[in-house]
């Protein structure tokens, strides 16, 4: 395997000091060496992968020194729109070095939402007139590989290095952000889904959300039609939740939402007050951190999400950091005007036991539909 030191110290040996990506759990070595190394101007954590190209393309235009955007291969299309109007040869001819975790690689088992971004991944990057090389596990080769990209960013080209399972040497975050907050999110997750309606519906977002939805509900011995799990499509929980209540007004849709998820497209949130459905409630699991993929930092815990909601139009917002004060704002659930946003600021971690649905997407997709005809 690769030790992370290595890695970076040879990019930066050859210009390339600024960072900028979404984390992805087949980087956590790397990102979490990168945070304990960088300044906060060198190391940015985008709020999508989209947004990083567009950093990195500013860095370049500030510095004449290109930039490397890290991902999971999901966030690949964020980036498309970046790479063919922004940085591509025919518009700004912009270098940009790409680090993509390749999760669901054809032949090594992984979960059902990163199977099919797996087979296209380096399709993607073809279509895209990207070159790219499969980092090798070997420092000798990976540093030729390193020599390739290089002088691929000198002849201001974009570059990917393809980053497979198991390809980085362990690393753990020293520079680790603790809050003061007791309530774990699985606690809170808990309480408010023990105060839904009988025809209340969720649609939980990416990672350790729908998770610990999941397992909440096997834990009662209660089925899972209730919940539509959204085990990719990081961000857009908030969207499919807003077609269910748009289309069923009289049904209350609940949408759990992670603040990682809420700020990659914070725009959505924009849509959800406009359309102002009266059934809407969007809880936004507030840890400031992306925890599925290492715990690196977000800015949840830094900004005001409740003042984000009014401001475009939410018609109630509420916030708060204790079971005591969860359990008082839902006994009033059925008086919320909506949409409405309860942010629930919560400690960072999971249970290491925690395990994953046992339910295909499909399947949940149709016990999902089943529910939502009664």
């Amino acid at each position: 395997m690769i030790r992370p030191e290595f890695f970076i110290k040879t990019l930066k040996e050859n210009g390339i000091d600024c960072f900028a990506g979404v984390p992805d759990s087949l980087l956590k070595n790397i990102c979490a060496y990168i945070t304990d190394h960088c300044d906060a101007h060198h190391n940015i954590i985008a709020a999508n992968e989209g947004a990083a190209v567009g950093i990195a393309a500013g860095h370049y235009l500030a510095t004449g020194k290109p930039a490397c955007v890290y991902m999971q291969n999901s966030g690949e299309g964020n980036i498309i729109n970046p790479l063919a109007s922004l940085t591509d040869e025919e518009v700004y001819n912009i270098p940009v070095l790409l680090l993509i975790g390749w999760r669901g690689r054809p032949g090594v088992h992984d979960e059902p939402q990163h199977v099919k971004q797996g087979k296209v991944t380096t399709g993607l990057l073809n279509v895209m007139g990207v070159n790219y090389e499969v980092l090798s596990k070997e420092e000798d080769k990976a540093e030729k590989q390193i020599a390739k990209a290089i002088k691929a960013l000198q002849n201001k080209e974009v570059f990917a290095l393809v980053i497979e399972k198991d390809t980085f040497e362990d690393y753990k975050l020293q520079k680790v952000e603790v809050n003061d907050l007791t309530m774990s999110r699985e606690e809170a997750i808990q309480t408010v889904a023990a105060a839904l309606g009988e025809k209340d519906c969720i649609v939980s977002t990416t990672g350790m959300i729908s998770r610990e939805l999941f397992e909440y509900r096997a834990g009662m011995n209660k089925g899972h039609e209730r919940d539509f799990l959204t085990v990719g499509s990081m961000g857009h929980a908030s969207q499919i939740a807003l077609g269910i209540a748009l289309a069923q007004p009289e049904r209350r849709v609940w949408c759990f939402d992670g603040d990682g998820a809420a700020i990659m497209h914070m725009g959505s949130m924009a849509i959800v007050a406009n359309k102002a459905p009266k059934n809407y409630v969007h809880v936004v699991f507030n840890n400031g951190a992306h925890d599925s993929v290492g715990g690196q930092p977000t800015v949840g815990l830094k900004i005001d999400l409740p003042a984000v909601a009014k401001a475009v139009g939410y018609k109630a917002t509420y916030s708060v950091a204790s079971k005591t004060e969860l359990v008082s704002v839902l006994s009033k659930v059925n008086g919320f005007e909506s949409p409405a946003l309860l942010e629930v600021k919560v400690k960072k971690g999971n249970r290491k036991d925690l395990g994953r649905p046992t339910t295909t997407p499909i399947q949940n997709k149709e016990a999902l539909m089943q529910f939502l005809k009664k």
